[in-house]
């Protein structure tokens, strides 16, 4: 069934926003091991968590084809949903400086602390390799929960939504590949706050259609979804932030 770009288009979008965000995480920690411990137990643990991610996309989305697409949609639309709220608040008390903003760059100064302490080995590395594996793979895994919740949920969208993480895999990819450093100047906090308002949207539609709700507009009703996200969002940083304020000055 040919597949429009109205259909596609979020889907790719919010792939794409979750998976950097995801990668870099991943990258970050990954260059940690790298600039320590050898590139080859870095690389050697990051392609062998890659191997695992990819049977685990190719072994569910078959499967999830063969469930009703209402009880898909229901289901991982209420796991999106949550997982969405999870990011928006953690963007939101970002964004009102209640807890301290993500800093790449202190991350992989506390990883290079910390794998410098032992001893390299020669050869394959095992504690490189398991570093960099269990980091990619518990990013990975958050990334091909995603891909199947936002694609799957749809028929036809699941192949929009791996091409979207993959985009995102090259372009980080290929930032790492070039600077050798955290790719810092990506502002993480805006992706995550606007990872967290498309994955909510994303959710709630996904919520209501697997409950038999005809949202009007059809999937323009996704526009109008993350609108409100984002305004309640917003809202909720400047009265965050207010209130912040009011008790510093106590």
């Amino acid at each position: 069934m040919p597949i429009d770009l109205l259909h596609a288009g979020p889907t790719v979008l919010a792939s794409f926003l979750a998976s950097l965000v995801e990668f870099v995480e991943a990258l970050t920690v990954v260059l940690a091991v790298g600039t320590v411990r050898g590139w080859r137990s870095a690389l050697g643990g990051s392609a062998l968590a890659m191997i695992v991610l990819l049977l685990l996309v190719v072994g569910l989305g078959p499967l999830l084809t063969q469930i009703p697409l209402a009880a898909v949609q229901l289901t991982l639309g209420a796991l999106l949903l949550l997982f969405g709220m999870r990011w928006l608040r953690k963007a939101i008390l970002r964004s009102a400086g209640i807890i301290p903003l993500h800093d790449e760059d202190a991350l992989y100064a506390a990883q290079t602390r910390t794998l410098g302490g032992a001893p390299v080995r020669e050869g394959w590395d095992g504690p490189a390799v398991a570093v960099a594996f269990k980091i990619t793979m518990i990013e990975g895994i958050e990334v091909v929960f995603i891909v199947v919740a936002v694609g799957a949920a749809g028929r036809g969208l699941l192949l929009p939504a791996a091409l979207g993480a993959l985009a995102a895999f090259c372009v980080v990819g290929l930032l790492g590949a070039v600077l050798r450093r955290p790719v810092s100047m990506i502002p993480e906090n805006i992706l995550k706050f606007a990872v967290g308002v498309l994955l909510s949207g994303f959710g709630t539609f996904w919520v209501g259609e697997g409950a038999g709700m005809a949202w009007p507009g059809d999937d323009l009703s996704l526009l109008w979804l993350c609108l409100g996200f984002l305004l309640v969002a917003l809202g909720t940083v400047f009265l965050c932030a207010r209130r912040g304020t009011a008790e510093a000055t106590r």
